[in-house]
């Protein structure tokens, strides 16, 4: 799709940027700055969304109104004065003398304990940190390193971490397959199975080859995703492992070409793969000011065309998220640009402004100042269905009602398809102090204002609960794969990484020691866990007080990592922009800088994304087919059969599937043996025909609905 804006010069913004020598394609000037001078600001909507927030009614108490026929002249006899707060919310608190006198003590003993606990980790960690600084990186070693830091595109990355894997003798490791985290001769006996099979040109041979993939295609199958096969080399992994790779995508392409299995039993088997499979998410975190760290790693993956379609974004996360998943990737590559900072300007008041406004309100920020901000993020006010139809990526948003006992929600195309992508950002970024709770907007057909959604109630920070909502996607979308950019300053000091982190091994022992050696490791261990220890006592004591109304132990005690997690490479003099807005030289660091931290992740990444694609395109080659076949029959026969694998999938249809795929059926209808063409199309039809007749009347008595372009994704294994 080519892109809708073309580029403009921009000398003043670019110039700085034509003088540096090698300079990668993304840090080159812009042809046009037109997307950049786009105003998506919908008066209308903003004025709807300052409504609703003015809009207190659905925060009154439904409590009987008390009718009197009293009169402040004539008062009447035995007249009580009311109690006050007869009508007081039961916050819910246990209560206890006990609990009343010890609360207190045990919050001062408890929180020394923990102060002591965390200046030793931090001393800990500085004292490894200055240890691998003077005895690991030395020599030849620091000055590989070095070159390694200091590149600017993925090619010189590749070589100088190439030139770090041959300086630690890592290039036998790889050639060896032999290693004790995962199943190498397992993987070798596949690998032999489907390249016979792939090479046969026979029927029992497709047959098996479908069914030697079935067995392969899990996640982590034999270990093959184990981080550890990963984390000690710069780059890459064992060449059994990308041959493994090789062989299942080049077998998923063989089976799609085969002629001796039907399109029927491929759309089927296609489905169970990518089922079992599972589907990989980008997960952007919350971080405040750190969240434009964010940047970097989205324009690593972009290049690299390893962005996933399902991505997901908390806090200052939803923000980035919004900026990708509205945009095509030809307008992504335009706005993933030091440039960007011109449109930035969500803290641009002083701090004098912010603390006056906080006086007034409870918030350093103005929410509708947010709104319009926001909406050049989000191409104005595309809800998420919308978003998802024209790019066919999933946005998600996790958000947290204002009511302290309320579950959190995901919101997306599927559980909210008509809420407007830029009131749920601004609820996602609402942090007690820093934005008041926010009401989400959605749209009505035949109508041009916004109203509220969800009743009016309203939403506040996601991260507080659910940072990276893995368990949700995963219900919703299959996403059992999390690639993870955790960018919360509170949380990525805790990350360690005692053996290595993929593409980064330890230094001691050339990669197969631990960090720091063991009795660090194991110190930095213990204290993390004395740490999460005392902070789970405070919480289930109920002992940690509700600043403005919130239980802030869960932003250290939820998940914050996934199956593969980027860390920022963060100073303490990034702290100063953490509620500021970055410049063009700040935003430029912040691209140099996460790319710099993707770049080790994209060789495990990319094995992943290499089976899922396939997967996923080998359904799209299928369902076409599928398509294409029905308007055929529809022809021949006046009349067409739904062969298409798309919209919402019911348990009894996934059960007929699987046991068709299963059955002896197969073999005679995908191996035509003693039938004749003729026949056996005339077979394949009656079957079609009595399948979907046995949906339609048991599984799905409601006619099927014509899908949008692209189709939505409710297929309960993620189509």
């Amino acid at each position: 799709m080519t892109s809708l804006f073309q580029p403009v010069p921009s000398k003043s913004q670019s110039a700085p940027l034509l003088k540096r020598k090698n300079a990668p394609p993304w840090l080159q000037p812009l042809a046009s700055a037109s997307e950049f001078a786009l105003d998506h600001v919908n008066h209308t909507h903003v004025q709807d969304f300052l409504h609703a927030l003015s809009d207190d009614s659905h925060s009154q108490q439904d409590y009987p109104e008390h009718i009197s026929a009293s009169s402040k002249l004539v008062p009447p006899l035995n007249s009580k004065k009311p109690k006050r707060n007869q009508h007081a919310e039961e916050k819910g608190t246990p209560k206890g003398i006990s609990h009343t006198l010890f609360k207190y003590p045990l919050i001062m003993i408890i929180g020394t304990i923990m102060f002591f606990e965390l200046m030793f980790y931090l001393g800990l960690r500085q004292a490894v940190r200055i240890w691998e600084s003077l005895f690991s990186w030395r020599g030849k070693r620091r000055e590989l390193r070095n070159h390694l830091r200091a590149s600017r595109t993925y090619e010189e990355w590749c070589v100088a971490a190439e030139a770090l894997d041959r300086y630690m003798n890592k290039d036998d490791w790889k050639a060896n397959p032999v290693y004790g985290y995962y199943d190498y001769r397992l993987i070798q006996k596949v690998i032999k199975h489907l390249r016979i099979y792939r090479c046969a040109n026979d029927e029992d041979s497709a047959v098996h080859l479908k069914d030697v993939l079935y067995v392969c295609l899990k996640q982590n199958f034999a270990g093959v995703e184990n981080a550890k096969l990963y984390s000690n080399t710069y780059l890459g992994t064992k060449y059994l492992i990308d041959d493994f790779v090789n062989e299942v995508t080049a077998s998923l392409e063989a089976l799609l070409e085969n002629r001796h299995i039907s399109l029927e039993d491929k759309r089927l088997a296609l489905r169970l793969y990518s089922k079992n499979y599972g589907r990989s998410a980008l997960c952007l975190s919350g971080g405040a000011g750190f969240g434009y760290f964010h940047l970097g790693v989205i324009r690593a993956l972009l290049d690299r065309q390893l962005l996933p379609s399902i991505i997901t974004g908390t806090s200052a996360g939803s923000l980035l998220g919004a900026l990708v998943c509205t945009r095509t990737d030809e307008e992504l590559a335009q706005v993933l640009v030091p440039s960007l900072s011109q449109r930035i300007h969500i803290a641009h008041d002083s701090w004098v402004a912010k603390l006056k406004h906080y006086a007034t309100t409870g918030a350093l920020f103005d929410s509708e100042h947010w709104c319009r901000e926001a909406m050049w993020f989000t191409r104005g006010s595309l809800t998420f269905k919308e978003a998802y139809e024209r790019t066919g990526r999933i946005f998600n948003v996790s958000v947290v009602p204002s009511d302290p006992h309320s579950p959190p929600k995901l919101l997306n195309y599927i559980t909210a398809p008509n809420c407007v992508v830029w009131s749920a950002i601004l609820a996602s970024a609402a942090i007690p102090g820093i934005l008041n709770p926010v009401v989400l907007m959605q749209k009505i057909p035949n109508a041009d204002h916004l109203v509220p959604y969800n009743y009016g109630h309203r939403f506040k920070d996601g991260s507080l609960r659910t940072d990276i909502p893995t368990q949700a996607l995963h219900n919703l979308f299959n996403v059992n794969y999390a690639i993870v950019s955790q960018v919360n300053p509170h949380i990525h000091i805790f990350f360690y990484a005692a053996q290595g982190s993929p593409g980064r091994p330890v230094t001691h022992r050339y990669g197969k020691g631990w960090r720091g050696g063991f009795l660090a490791s194991t110190a930095e261990q213990i204290l993390k866990l004395e740490l999460s220890k005392w902070l789970k006592v405070l919480r289930d004591l109920d002992l940690l007080p509700k600043v403005l109304n919130q239980d802030w132990s869960s932003i250290w005690l939820q998940k914050f990592d996934g199956e593969v997690t980027i860390l920022p490479k963060a100073s303490l003099s990034d702290w100063r922009y953490i509620v500021a807005d970055p410049d063009e030289q700040r935003v430029e660091q912040l691209l140099v800088s996460g790319q710099l931290q993707t770049w080790p992740k994209v060789a495990m990444i990319r094995n992943r994304l290499a089976i899922e694609n396939a997967i996923q395109k080998g359904r799209k080659l299928v369902r076409e087919q599928s398509q294409e076949a029905s308007k055929q029959s529809a022809t021949r026969l006046g009349k067409s059969g739904d062969t298409s694998d798309e919209g919402g999938v019911s348990g009894g249809e996934e059960l007929l599937d699987e046991a068709h795929f299963w059955s002896g059926r197969r073999r005679r209808a995908s191996m035509p043996s003693s039938m004749e063409d003729r026949e056996l199309a005339k077979e394949e039809q009656r079957r079609r025909r009595f399948i979907s007749k046995f949906t339609e009347t048991i599984t799905s008595p409601d006619p099927p609905k014509k899908p949008v372009s692209p189709p939505l994704d409710l297929d309960s294994d993620s189509d």
